[in-house]
């Protein structure tokens, strides 16, 4: 398993380090600030990544959003002084949230949580400063846009740093299908189709007001997959 542990204070960072080494973890890597933390996930995959939340150059949170950005399967676990951040710290999808001063029980524990989590798919897209931390269920159709895609989700629209190729393998399990090669959509939150020049559908939503046409292809893998309904 690898970790990655930020802190800003020598100490705080040497102690977590300790602890972490006499539960006999030793792939530890260490940042003493957000930036030289990205720089490291953008290189290292790591398992998990232990995050102070109040940092002088960038807080924990803000870091946990911009690690999760590009790394969704990144397990975080936040440690603090401070009860007041809680709320914030879920929000980012964080495992669990160690008040310091920690004992080596509760860091492991912490970790075991880790190990037993569901894998619930959990994707962080942005727009602008904000970020959204979206399952599949709340999106209804994903748009490639050159080397990302967009989400139209309930949040409204946002970006993911993936193509969608790579979306679409990611996305089949959860009900999505490509009916257009710039297209996903989310077949579970279907209101109506429509046939349109004889060989193309068009695809409208519950809950937004927008359409999305198929391809003739896209419209014929969309019959396909429901063979013995008319459509």
């Amino acid at each position: 398993m690898n970790i990655l542990i930020v802190d800003d204070e020598p100490l705080a960072l040497a102690r977590l380090k300790r602890l972490l080494t006499s539960l006999n973890h030793t792939s530890i890597t260490q940042a003493s600030s957000g930036s030289e933390a990205i720089e490291l996930a953008a290189q290292y995959p790591f398992d998990i990544a232990f995050l102070d939340i109040s940092m002088a150059e960038m807080d924990g949170i803000e870091l946990g959003y911009a690690l999760r950005y590009h790394h969704e399967n990144l397990s975080i676990i936040y440690q603090t002084a401070h009860e007041n951040y809680a709320l914030k710290a879920f929000d980012v999808g964080a495992v669990d949230y160690l008040l310091k001063p920690y004992t080596a029980e509760a860091l492991e524990r912490a970790i075991t949580r880790v190990n037993v989590k569901p894998k619930e798919l959990r994707l962080i897209s942005k727009a602008g400063d904000n970020h959204y931390l979206l399952t599949p269920e709340v999106i209804f159709y994903v748009k490639a846009d050159l080397s990302e895609v967009i989400f139209r989700s309930d949040e409204g629209f946002s970006y993911y740093p993936k193509k969608i190729s790579d979306v679409e393998t990611l996305l089949e399990p959860y009900g999505f299908l490509r009916i257009h090669r710039s297209y996903l959509i989310n077949l579970n939150r279907i209101k109506e189709m429509e046939t349109i020049d004889q060989s193309r559908l068009s695809f409208t939503f519950d809950g937004i007001k927008e359409s999305i046409e198929s391809s003739k292809e896209g419209a014929k893998q969309f019959r396909h997959s429901f063979k013995g309904t008319t459509i």
